[in-house]
């Protein structure tokens, strides 16, 4: 994180996170699924920098262009925040992409909880993580559990969040060269919507999968050739993460996962790196507990 007192200017992590098993338990009427997900952040980021405006407009420099500024999800968290806390500054705000975009890593939610921590901080408005986690929720089920900050069960539509411990983990990860789009993976007529709650609070490596893979990898056959590719290098478990299309597999030490990638990256399934998972998000300090 670097900080620029002269001009009160953040540059901010937003780390990406992994969902080390995903089960679809149900369906509401409004139409949302039900889930029970094991969410762990890791230490691949973006980059948000937050630089104050004399005016009160919010500004967006550098980011997602193919993504229209009203829907930029750090452009609708910053307004969201400067309204409900009626702020009269405005904020200009730059995004450096280094998670994947529609990879299933939560890299636009991650960019909208660090824009509320950052403003948080920056406007000293004193909010906390209780607070910043509801507001989150009108942006996307996903955005709490970036502001809860720690690898979490969740339920519900994913805001129902429940601390867990996960012991020092590194991961590798392939993200093919194609976007995902999570409505039309939900949608799937041969989606299985039903998969029982889980009955145990302590998850081994290879407890549970991902009800979403067996869609995805049906659709998308770059999906597929991931998860061939690093399963042909590992023994453990092989899992893609949300709705797809990043597929990761999981070590216990550094050097086993970087072999592993490298070995994996040579059947050219698109982008690869090895993260490690966070003990918690690197802003926690940015709103009261």
């Amino acid at each position: 994180m670097a900080v620029s007192a002269a001009a009160a200017k953040l540059t901010l992590p937003a780390p990406a996170k992994l969902n080390l098993f995903l089960h679809v338990t149900g369906r509401r009427s409004d139409g949302y699924h039900t889930l029970e997900t094991l969410l762990v952040p890791i230490d691949r980021c973006d980059r948000i920098t937050l630089t104050p405006r004399d005016g009160p407009e919010i500004v967006r420099g550098r980011g997602q262009t193919e993504v229209a500024t009203d829907d930029d999800l750090a452009v609708r968290a910053a307004r969201l925040l400067q309204r409900h806390c009626s702020v009269a500054r405005g904020i200009a705000i730059d995004v450096e992409k280094r998670i994947p975009a529609g990879g299933g890593l939560g890299g636009g939610s991650s960019d909208a909880a660090t824009v509320l921590l950052g403003l948080n901080h920056l406007w000293q408005l004193g909010l906390s993580r209780a607070a910043l986690m509801a507001l989150a929720l009108e942006l996307g089920a996903d955005v709490p559990f970036f502001i809860f900050g720690e690898a979490a069960l969740a339920r519900g539509i994913g805001e129902l969040l429940e601390r867990v411990s996960v012991p020092p983990t590194w991961f590798a990860v392939l993200t093919p060269p194609l976007q995902v789009s999570t409505a039309m993976i939900f949608a799937a007529p041969e989606l299985t919507r039903q998969s029982p709650s889980a009955k145990i609070r302590v998850f081994p490596e290879a407890y549970g999968g991902n009800d979403l893979q067996a869609v995805a990898v049906s659709r998308f056959p770059e999906i597929a050739a991931c998860v061939d590719a690093l399963a042909r290098e590992t023994s453990g478990k092989v899992a893609m993460s949300g709705s797809g299309s990043s597929v990761f597999a999981a070590f216990t030490e550094e050097d086993a996962a970087v072999r592993t990638l490298s070995r994996a990256a040579r059947a050219g399934c698109g982008e690869g790196f090895v993260a490690r998972a966070l003990d918690c998000h690197p802003l926690q300090q940015f709103a009261a507990p």
